[in-house]
C-alpha cells in the first residue's frame, strides 16, 4: 500500500461474494458486508478501525452482516450509507442518487469522496458509489448492477430501467476500476462468447480469466473500458449483439432497450 493511495481488498464471503474493503493508515471502509465474520477477522488481523459502511442494495448477502458489525463496536458511531427507498434498518445516511459524500477518518488518515449514482433495475433503489479520488483511475462500487462481463437479474426493475442504469455507468471515465459484488466473470464470459462469437476481446479476456480461476484467483476489478469491449449488456449497439437479440426475438429489435431485454432474457436461461 503506497503512502497516498488506499488499498482495496476483496474479502471473500459465502460462495462468491466480495466485501470490498478500502483501507489506509489503520482505517477501513467496507462495501456490502453481507457477512460480518470476514470483516471482523480482517479488522482483528490488520488492526484497522472501521469508519464507515457503504451499502448498494437491500439483499441479505450484501447487508446481512451490518448488525453484527455494529454490535461488535458499540462505542463507535459508524455511518452506514445505503439506498433511501429500500428497507435497510441499519442505514443512518439514506441516499437517493445525486449526492456527494465525504468520509474522513481521524486526522485525515483516510479520506474518501463518493458520488452516489441511482441505478435501479436489479432492485428498486439500487445505488452505486463512484469516487475519482480513491485511485488514480477512479473507482466504482456497483453491487449487483454491473458485473464483469455481465449484469444483475431484474428482480424489481424493468429492462428499460436497467439499460438506463448501465448506460449511466458506461459513460464514466474509461479507466475507472469496477468493483462489483460477485465472482461471476468466467460464467459471464461464456455467455458473452455465445452472444458475440467473433469478438476477439471476449476471447482474449476469457483466456486470461480462465488462467486466473484455475488458481482460484480474483478476476476483479475490471474497468469501464474492458466492459465496453466485452460485456454484451453494454454492447446493445454492436451488430453481432443486435443480430443475437433478433435471433431470440424472431425479428430485428426496434430499440436498444429491446436488444438489451432480449439478451437479458436469454441469459436467464443460459
Amino acid at each position: 500500500m503506497t503512502e497516498n493511495i488506499p488499498e482495496i481488498v476483496g474479502l471473500q464471503a459465502f460462495t462468491d461474494n466480495y466485501i470490498w474493503t478500502i483501507r489506509k493508515a489503520g482505517y477501513a471502509i467496507v462495501v456490502d458486508p453481507g457477512d460480518a465474520a470476514p470483516v471482523l477477522r480482517h479488522l482483528a488481523e490488520s488492526g484497522d478501525q472501521l469508519c464507515a459502511i457503504l451499502l448498494t442494495h437491500h439483499h441479505p448477502d450484501h447487508v446481512g452482516g451490518v448488525p453484527a458489525l455494529l454490535a461488535a463496536m458499540p462505542d463507535k458511531k459508524i455511518a452506514v450509507y445505503g439506498p433511501a427507498i429500500e428497507n435497510v434498518a441499519t442505514v443512518t445516511h439514506p441516499m437517493q442518487g445525486g449526492e456527494h459524500i465525504h468520509i474522513t477518518a481521524p486526522n485525515d488518515a483516510l479520506r474518501a469522496e463518493f458520488e452516489i449514482i441511482n441505478i435501479p433495475g436489479h432492485t428498486r433503489g439500487h445505488i452505486a458509489f463512484y469516487s475519482n479520488n480513491l485511485l488514480p483511475e477512479g473507482a466504482l462500487f456497483c453491487g449487483d448492477t454491473l458485473f464483469a462481463a455481465g449484469c444483475g437479474r431484474l428482480f424489481e426493475g424493468t429492462p428499460a430501467q436497467m439499460q438506463a442504469s448501465l448506460q449511466s455507468l458506461s459513460v464514466l471515465p474509461a479507466p475507472t476500476r469496477v468493483f462489483c459484488g460477485h465472482e461471476y466473470t468466467q460464467a459471464n464470459l461464456r455467455f458473452a462468447s455465445a452472444v458475440e462469437p467473433n469478438n476477439e476481446a471476449v476471447r482474449a479476456r476469457s483466456e486470461a480469466v480462465a488462467a486466473l480461476r484455475k488458481d482460484l484467483r480474483c478476476t476483479l476489478p475490471s474497468s469501464i473500458a474492458i466492459e465496453l469491449a466485452t460485456n454484451p449488456f453494454l454492447r446493445w449497439a454492436a451488430p453481432e449483439v443486435i443480430h443475437a437479440a433478433g435471433q431470440r426475438l424472431g425479428h430485428a429489435p426496434a430499440t436498444d432497450i429491446e436488444t438489451f431485454a432480449a439478451i437479458r432474457e436469454w441469459k436467464n436461461s443460459f
